[in-house]
């Protein structure tokens, strides 16, 4: 088997990821770092069709990124492992578990336009994980670029006095022609036929009063992360370019500050430098956590364990994407943080406890892949033969178990049936539907018991669509699709204090016997957040008896069948949450107590305490964000009005009117075709997730009608 290159030396690896917003043209950016670095030999546009990151046929016919792609490449005696990841909201959480596993990110954004919601989303999950970045303003050759725009607006937006601008262009829109290096303090201009060849400038003479006010900002900043730097600065000594760039990398490093650089990679400019900044300022595996990886003891939480990122120490590796593949069953995708994976050797999964034979090592790049013979500490390539590690798993040594902190995703939002057309689809239905599951942890699958219907749940509309022509052309599998439902949910609004239930009877053989006091009172996000870990599950139970000789088979008993009451539904058939249930008092009977009546004595107390807790229905409300030119606002405000909207800021945006609200989900199924409609196709708009609010009561008896459910006493 053929090895490719790998490093040696940790200082001379990168591992970063490439985020921007919508139309920042962030593939394009990925296509010219793959030429310019060698990994591929020919500039591929995204309307050629043939890009190489964006490889799905998905991807291609609309135009967006919809999976996270790897690959490596070299620039100038580095490493430098790369993942592409989308900019569509619908797939953010591909975003989010790239971010787990990287240690730098590269941030595009539009030079002609203010920040984008969506490099807000996805800035924010970045911050989430202390992910050191550099960002980049793209397309600094279109009209109404503006680099001080840019900058004012990340700043506003995002990292208020941490942005701190590297480069300045000269000339800006059609006349851009070149940059000035700040820190060097020189001007560059390129030439060639793909603008290969970096042409060094004079600085023009307009531009030095600016240019030499923001390199003064520069030295100052740096020389503040150094105490040696500082005296030298002090003391009235020039900085060097090497001493500059260190003080400035470790503030990056610690996520303290964001160099801002320009370029126009649509034109194939300055795209070099950019590779350049990737090296001069994101952090090594070396330098994150200060070279070591930590976790924990599977047999005992409390045991921290700590390695360092070296290919000599104990494995431990994260198991962080799945994908499916129609020649091997599936490829795994790891990120090595200490010791060697090697091929056809077994390793210990340490959250299920089980060996894992690995069979083959990939080296990937997109779609296509190399075999390896082994993957040593700080790389990021994928694994073939791994049959029951799912998404952030841990794989160890056999003797050295260690746990490493996986992700929590949120739940899925919004559900549909689907049933295979034929019966021929039906077996291949159910085969594809668990690979895409495994593929994505916010993808669900389950039956519904009573309509004996696949229920498939998932967090965004585009999403749906993507999950069902992946079904039909990957698993050549037809089905009929029902219309998408809200995830509602039901809670109670008010305390029950010392809810009763005695249950009694008594038969001619053995009777039943049971007598519970519980008290049931709403949980709500003020609770949760002032008690994290107490309130940490959707509903919460609290054993308060004490001095009571309870037989040891009914201790768990009480919270189980609490949990099975709650799946009985009290408004509409749907979960119930928020509810804290403490137990007070309960009595039993040596001979006619057991599982059955206890089971019916804790349905039964909560049923009546639920009709005196003013139940109520919950909806997921959607925090929306609409960009509209100033002539369709009214008719944008006008639409949203009639979807229950709560307004949270209206504004200005560059060119653009902002509209931001609350919205029910339920209210913005079709919202795409109807915008596109009141604005000419020329707004936009995303949303994201907020939080769960009561449902209006009329619309909570149209709902409760519609799913023919009524308040039933039995059991």
């Amino acid at each position: 088997m053929a090895t490719p290159s790998i490093f040696t030396n940790l200082k001379k690896v990168r591992n970063i990821g490439i985020i921007a917003h919508i139309d920042a043209w962030k593939t394009t950016v990925s296509e010219r770092i793959l030429f310019y670095t060698g990994k591929t030999h020919k500039i591929w546009e995204t309307h050629d069709w043939e890009w190489t990151m964006d490889w799905m046929a998905q991807e291609k016919e609309r135009g967006i990124t919809i999976t996270s792609a790897a690959t490596t490449c070299f620039w100038k005696d580095n490493q430098i492992n790369i993942i592409d990841t989308p900019w569509h909201v619908d797939f953010t959480i591909e975003v989010e578990r790239s971010m787990r596993v990287l240690d730098g990110w590269v941030a595009v954004f539009d030079g002609s336009q203010w920040v984008e919601p969506q490099s807000e989303t996805v800035w924010k999950q970045a911050d989430k994980y202390h992910v050191p970045r550099i960002c980049f303003a793209n397309k600094m050759d279109k009209t109404w670029a503006s680099f001080q725009m840019t900058y004012d607006s990340i700043k506003k937006k995002l990292a208020w006095n941490k942005v701190v601008a590297l480069q300045y262009p000269i000339w800006e829109e059609e006349t851009f022609s070149g940059i000035i290096d700040l820190v060097g303090m020189k001007a560059y201009t390129f030439e060639g036929k793909f603008w290969e060849n970096v042409i060094e400038w004079e600085i023009p003479a307009n531009l030095v009063e600016k240019v030499n006010e923001l390199r003064a900002d520069i030295i100052e900043k740096a020389a503040e992360q150094d105490d040696v730097l500082m005296n030298k600065y002090l003391e009235g000594e020039e900085l060097t370019v090497e001493e500059i760039k260190k003080g400035l990398r470790n503030w990056v490093i610690a996520s303290e500050i964001y160099p801002l650089l320009c370029w126009s990679a649509l034109m194939n400019k300055w795209v070099q430098l950019m590779i350049d900044a990737v090296l001069d300022y994101l952090p090594s595996p070396m330098d994150v956590n200060g070279g070591t990886i930590s976790g924990t003891n599977p047999d005992d939480y409390e045991k921290k364990i700590t390695y360092k990122q070296d290919a000599k120490e104990p494995l431990s590796a994260l198991a962080f994407k799945i994908a499916t593949d129609p020649f091997v069953w599936k490829i795994t995708f790891v990120r090595v943080y200490s010791g060697t994976l090697r091929s056809w050797t077994a390793v210990l999964n340490s959250v299920t406890g089980e060996k894992e034979r690995i069979w083959r090592l990939l080296q990937m790049h997109s779609n296509t892949r190399q075999e390896i013979d082994e993957i040593p500490a700080w790389n990021i390539w994928a694994v073939i033969g791994l049959k029951e590690t799912k998404t952030w798993d841990t794989l160890c040594d056999n003797d050295k178990p260690i746990l490493l902190e996986r992700m929590e995703f949120p739940e899925p939002v919004i559900s549909v049936s689907v049933e295979p057309k034929t019966k021929a689809d039906q077996e291949k239905m159910g085969i594809a539907l668990s690979k895409l599951a495994e593929e994505d942890p916010s993808f669900r699958v389950n039956s519904d018991q009573e309509t004996n219907q696949t229920i498939i749940r998932w967090m965004w509309e585009l999403h749906l669509e993507i999950i069902v022509d992946r079904m039909r052309r990957e698993f050549k599998v037809e089905c009929n699709v029902g219309a998408p439902q809200v995830a509602y949910r039901e809670t109670i609004t008010s305390t029950v204090k010392d809810q009763e239930y005695k249950h009694q009877k008594q038969t001619w053989g053995r009777g039943q016997y049971w007598h519970v006091i519980i008290t049931f009172e709403p949980i709500t996000p003020e609770q949760r957040k002032a008690d994290p870990e107490v309130l940490k599950n959707e509903n919460v139970f609290i054993n308060k008896i004490t001095g009571w000789v309870i037989p040891k088979e009914y201790i768990p008993g009480v919270e189980k069948w609490l949990k099975d009451a709650y799946s009985r539904w009290i408004i509409a058939g749907y979960p119930i949450v928020d509810i804290k249930a403490t137990l007070t008092f309960w009595s039993y009977h040596d001979v006619d107590s057991n599982e059955l009546s206890f089971r019916v004595a804790a349905s039964k107390c909560f049923r009546e305490a639920a009709k005196k807790a003013r139940p109520a229905l919950l909806e997921p409300v959607m925090l929306v964000e609409v960009n509209t030119p100033e002539e369709y606002m009214w008719d944008v405000l006008g639409n949203l009005n009639s979807k229950r909207w709560q307004i949270i800021e209206m504004g200005d945006r560059w060119m653009a009117k902002i509209l931001k609200a609350h919205v029910p989900l339920s209210e913005m199924f079709g919202y795409s075709t109807d915008l596109r409609s009141l604005s000419q196709w020329r707004a936009t708009y995303v949303m994201e997730f907020s939080h769960y609010s009561q449902v209006p009561s009329n619309i909570t008896e149209k709902i409760r009608a519609e799913r023919w459910v009524k308040f039933d006493d039995e059991d």
